[in-house]
C-alpha cells in the first residue's frame, strides 16, 4: 500500500494540473478519484498499523476492527466523490466548454499506466484482507476511469465532440459508485455481527448436532471479528455421563476443518435428568 500511495500521489498532482490546463472535467473527476485513493490508502495504512497492536485488558481483541472501519470510511468517501462528479457533469451538458483533446489524451494515457502499476502492486497482497481489498478496488476503478478519459479524449480529437468529456465523467462516477457497494456492505455486516459471507449457519449447527452424544445445539452465534477471523459461540447439550471433553474436541475439529472456524466458545451442558424423564413419558 505504501508503494501504491506514492504512485497515486504523483498521479494526483499530474492529473490536477492536466485537468486545469485542458479544461477537462473527466480529468478532474479522475483526479477526485485519485484524491480518494490517496486518502483511502492513507486510512488503510493507519488501520493496518492499529490492527497490529496487541490486545489490552480493555480491548481484548486489540484494534483489529480498525481495518473494517477503514474500509467503511473508504466506501463512504467513494460515494461522496461520485455524487460530486455527477452534479458537475450534469451542469456541463448545457454548454460544454472547449477541451484540449491532445493534452487530455496524454494525461489519460500516463494516468492509465500509473493506475495499472498501482493495481498490480496491490493485487499481490492478501486479498482476504478487507482493508487491502478496499484500497485495491479504488485503484482498479481508477484504471477504468483512465480508460474512460482516453476514450473521451479520442472522441474530442476525432469528432470535436466536447460533450464526450462530461459523458466520460458520468461513466467514471458510475464506476466509482459500483465499487463502493462492497466497501459499504461488508464492513456494515461485520459491525452488525452478521454471519461471515457464504457461511450457512444452519449447516454449522447441523454438523455440531450430528456428532455422537450431542443432543441439541442452541444459542448458536457466528460472526466476524475482522477480515478472515470468524468466531463462534454455542451451548451444546450432551448425553449424561459422556466424556464432555472428548465431545468438545470432536466438535472443535469439525468446526475448524469443515467451516474454517478456529475461535470458538462452546459450553458443554449435560441433559438434565428431569428432561430425560419427560421425553420418555412423552
Amino acid at each position: 500500500m505504501a508503494v501504491a500511495l506514492a504512485i497515486n500521489a504523483v498521479l494526483l498532482v499530474g492529473t490536477v494540473i492536466g485537468g486545469l490546463l485542458t479544461g477537462s472535467l473527466a480529468l478532474l473527476a479522475d483526479a477526485g478519484h485519485l484524491l480518494s485513493d490517496v486518502g483511502a490508502i492513507g486510512i488503510g495504512l493507519v488501520a493496518a498499523r492499529l490492527a497490529g497492536r496487541a490486545p489490552t485488558p480493555e480491548r481484548t481483541y486489540g484494534l483489529q476492527r480498525s481495518e473494517v472501519l477503514g474500509a467503511l470510511a473508504n466506501g463512504i468517501l467513494l460515494v461522496v466523490v461520485s455524487v460530486l462528479i455527477v452534479v458537475e457533469a450534469l451542469s456541463r451538458f448545457g454548454s460544454p466548454p472547449d477541451v484540449s483533446g491532445g493534452g487530455m489524451l496524454a494525461v489519460g494515457v500516463a494516468g492509465l499506466a500509473g493506475n495499472v502499476a498501482a493495481t498490480w502492486v496491490l493485487a499481490s497482497g492478501d486479498r482476504a484482507d478487507l482493508n487491502l481489498e478496499g484500497v485495491l478496488r479504488h485503484s482498479a476503478a481508477d484504471a477504468l476511469s483512465s480508460i474512460g478519459v482516453v476514450v473521451a479524449a479520442i472522441a474530442v480529437l476525432a469528432a470535436g465532440w466536447d460533450a464526450a468529456d462530461p459523458v466520460a465523467s458520468l461513466v467514471i462516477a458510475g464506476l466509482i459508485l459500483a465499487g463502493s457497494w462492497r466497501l459499504l456492505k461488508e464492513p456494515l455486516d461485520v459491525l452488525l455481527e452478521a454471519a461471515p459471507a457464504g457461511m450457512d449457519v444452519s449447516a454449522v449447527g447441523g454438523a455440531i448436532a450430528a456428532e455422537p452424544d450431542v443432543i441439541e445445539v442452541h444459542d448458536l452465534h457466528v460472526w466476524t471479528v475482522t477480515s478472515g477471523f470468524p468466531a463462534l459461540s454455542a451451548h451444546v447439550v450432551v448425553r449424561p455421563g459422556c466424556d464432555r471433553d472428548r465431545v468438545l474436541r470432536r466438535v472443535e475439529h469439525v468446526l475448524r476443518d469443515r467451516f474454517g472456524i478456529s475461535h470458538t466458545t462452546l459450553q458443554m451442558v449435560e441433559q438434565a435428568p428431569d428432561l430425560i424423564q419427560v421425553e420418555r413419558g412423552g
